[in-house]
Parts: C-alpha cells; sequence; structure tokens
C-alpha cells in the first residue's frame, strides 16, 4: 500500500519515539542495576523489603511501557484497515433532494438517481470520486421506480404523475410515453424480457405491457389486492409473474395465460419487497415488521419457511447477494446480511443515519449502493461474500447479533474492530 507524507511523518515520529522509549528503558535498567548493586553492599536484612520494592516498581514501569507500545501498534493496524476499507468503494453521493430510487447501469460505472421531483441524475463513479453527468428532466411528480434495459441504451421509469417513460441514454430522448397509464400513482415496476414490462399502482392495479403494441393500452391488466403493489418479480421462464402488496398477499399472475394464478392468505403485515435466491428456486418475502418468509417457486399459495425478525423494524428493500444471502436495508438506517441456508444473521454491512428506502448491486455483485431519507447515496464494498463462511455462527446472544460488523461496515473505532475479530 502506498503511503503518503502524512503516513511517512507518522511513521518517523513513532521510531523517534520507541527509540527514545528504549533509550529510558536502558537507563532505567542500567540506573536500577547500579542502585541495586550499591544497596545489597551497604544496606542490612532490614532493608531487603525496600530493594524489593525497587525491584517491582522497575519491573512494573517496564511493563507499562510495553504495553502501551502494543496498543499504539493496535491502534495504528485499525487505522490502516479503516483506511483501506474506506476506499474500496466510490464515495457517497449527496443530493439536495430526496432520493426515491436507485439503478446500476449493466455495462458501465454509472448510477441512476430518480428524485422526488421527477428527474433523474446520472453519476459516473470510482474508487475516488463521483461525477453527475446528467440530468433527465422526465416526471413532473416523484419519480419512484427507474430500470435500465439488459444491454444499458435505455431507461425505463415510473412515477407519481401516472406515466411511463422510455428514454434513449445516447440522445437523452424519449423513445416511448405512456401518459395517464394507471388511475392512480405508479408504486413500482419490472421488466420481463426484451419486449415486456409489469407495473403497479397504490391502489392494487397490476398492468402487463408490450413494448410491440401501438398506442397507451397494456396487454393485461387485473387488479386483485386491496393496497399498494410495493415489488414485482418474475423468473428466467417469464411464466409467472409475482407480486406483494401492503394488503399482506402476495398475488401470483399467469403471464401466457394472462390471468390470477393463485393468491396468498392475507399476512397481518404488509408485504414490502421480494428476492430470488437458490437459482431462482426459492422466494423471499420482506415485511414491515421485520419478518422473512421464504416460498418454493411455483408453490405461493404459502410459504415454506419463517425466519424470526432480529429486529422488529421494517424491512423495506432487500437484494441478493450470493445464491444464499440476502442483504436487506431497514427503517432502522441499517444495511444487515442474512444467510438463507442455514438461517442466521451474518452482521452489518453499513448503516444511515436515517431510513433506507432504496438498494441495488452492480452487475458483477461487488458493490452495493443504498439510499436514506438522508438524500444520500452510500457505497459498500461486498466482494468478501465471495468467500464468507455463512455457516460460521457469532458467538454471543441477540445484543451481540445486532451489533456485529462485517468488513464492508465502517468501524473507526481500534477496541470495536479488534473485538469483532475474537
Amino acid at each position: 500500500m502506498h503511503l503518503g507524507k502524512g503516513h511517512l511523518g507518522n511513521f518517523v515520529l513513532d521510531n523517534e519515539e520507541n527509540n527514545n522509549l528504549d533509550s529510558d528503558d536502558a537507563l532505567s535498567e542500567n540506573s536500577s542495576s547500579s542502585q541495586s548493586d550499591d544497596l545489597n553492599d551497604t544496606c542490612s536484612e532490614e532493608d531487603e523489603e525496600l530493594i524489593s520494592l525497587i525491584n517491582a516498581y522497575t519491573s512494573n514501569r517496564e511493563s507499562t511501557l510495553l504495553n502501551a507500545k502494543k496498543e499504539k501498534d493496535e491502534v495504528a493496524k485499525a487505522t490502516v484497515i479503516s483506511q483501506d476499507i474506506n476506499t474500496n468503494h466510490p464515495p457517497p453521493i449527496t443530493t439536495e433532494d430526496h432520493v426515491v430510487d436507485i439503478c446500476f447501469h449493466p455495462n458501465s460505472n454509472m448510477i441512476a438517481v430518480a428524485n422526488i421531483l421527477g428527474d433523474v441524475n446520472l453519476y459516473k463513479y470510482n474508487n475516488t470520486e463521483t461525477e453527475l453527468i446528467s440530468t433527465l428532466e422526465l416526471h413532473l411528480k416523484a419519480c419512484r421506480d427507474i430500470e435500465f434495459n439488459d444491454s444499458g441504451t435505455t431507461l425505463f421509469s415510473t412515477a407519481k404523475d401516472l406515466c411511463i417513460m422510455i428514454t434513449d441514454l445516447e440522445t437523452k430522448k424519449l423513445i416511448r410515453h405512456y401518459e395517464n397509464a394507471h388511475e392512480k400513482p405508479i408504486y413500482t415496476m419490472t421488466l420481463i424480457g426484451e419486449h415486456k414490462f409489469a407495473t403497479g399502482d397504490d391502489d392494487g392495479v397490476v398492468k402487463l405491457w408490450d413494448l410491440r403494441q401501438g398506442g397507451n393500452t397494456p396487454i393485461f391488466s387485473i387488479k386483485k389486492m386491496e393496497d399498494y403493489v410495493s415489488t414485482i418479480v418474475t423468473n428466467k421462464e417469464e411464466r409467472y409473474l409475482v407480486c406483494a402488496s401492503g394488503d399482506g398477499s402476495l398475488t401470483t399472475f399467469n403471464i401466457l395465460g394472462r390471468r390470477l394464478h393463485v393468491q396468498s392468505e392475507e399476512y397481518e403485515e404488509e408485504l414490502t419487497c421480494l428476492g430470488l435466491f437458490k437459482s431462482e428456486t426459492k422466494i423471499l418475502v420482506g415485511t414491515n415488521k421485520g419478518k422473512m418468509y421464504v416460498y418454493n417457486w411455483g408453490d405461493f399459495g404459502f410459504h415454506s419457511d419463517e425466519f424470526p425478525n432480529l429486529t422488529k423494524k421494517a424491512i423495506n428493500c432487500m437484494i441478493p447477494i450470493t445464491e444464499n444471502v440476502v442483504i436487506t436495508g431497514g427503517e432502522d438506517g441499517i444495511l444487515r446480511a442474512t444467510s438463507l441456508f442455514p438461517h442466521h444473521h451474518l452482521g452489518i454491512v453499513g448503516e444511515h443515519n436515517l431510513s433506507i428506502e432504496a438498494l441495488d448491486v452492480n452487475s458483477d455483485g461487488t458493490l452495493i449502493a443504498s439510499s436514506s431519507h438522508d438524500n444520500d447515496i452510500k457505497f459498500w464494498n461486498v466482494q468478501y461474500f465471495e468467500t464468507l463462511d455463512v455457516n460460521k455462527r457469532i458467538k454471543g446472544g441477540k445484543q451481540r447479533q445486532l451489533k456485529h460488523n462485517l468488513p464492508s461496515s465502517k468501524t473507526d473505532n481500534a477496541s470495536t474492530f479488534f473485538s469483532d475479530l475474537q
């Protein structure tokens, strides 16, 4: 690792201080030895206790100096490690307006940020800086969901203004504009292959669209939920469309048949987010009470497993990192990693001061971004999950699990850092 002038200066000072300590120790040792010899020659047996006390004082002083040196070395190590952690990802982005959604570009180091004014800001990033390269003034009200197509040439956006827009990123011009696409504000969207996409609104209506169709009419529209549609997902087969809702139900539609497939029982909590795992054979559902439910893909009537909550705070968003690990963003501002099979909490990935509202992962799975009510976007390097032993459990009770930091979390306190390694 390259050491700048600041590091080199500290290194020189540390060496000088250590040399001074060594000199003091040497003088102390010679002085104490001389004193001890003189006293042994002249003192009686009654003074032997005094000699022992002098020797004990000298020994304790040497031990104190040695411990101080070790503590300083540990602080230096923790500082270097903390600096490494904070330079393996881009710096945060702070915006003037509230961030509603974020989305990584699939093929380049660019991230799109949708805000409450209806604009989408495009940023380029590297590990040393972020740069605003373009602002797309698209919607009249809050832009709630943005998605890039697979090639990264176009950007899909939905908003509270009832519109869906498709923008060419090279020319920054609209390709398609669906005006009044829903009767109620659009909450979420997902792309389905090259030509289709689906949208869900605040009233529980889901619509399926085909880009090959002209006009402003969906190829399928249905209302089977009584509250907002929070998330929509499908898998590579593109047979079923799975929707989570604020009414507590998981509702599945047959895409080809364009009909309701099955609707789960209603839970006594809002279903807030979805994720696919285990080669798309499992679907994970997060709730506003901090619980997670697992469904087998194809069996959407009732969950196959339930994970107890670590905290009762809402899980607002989730992102699959591996086939077995999920990162969730919570109302408490904490990003947590959880192993699904076997189920246990792995620790804290990072944190914000306020509730986390959006989360995304880049195309190679090494970097995630999260946004909160602070109007900020933070980046976290999660490459260590490739080699992390998910079978290793955190020692201690629930409080220990709540505070356990993973390598991506910003740990500045030396004692906290080393206690986490024990």
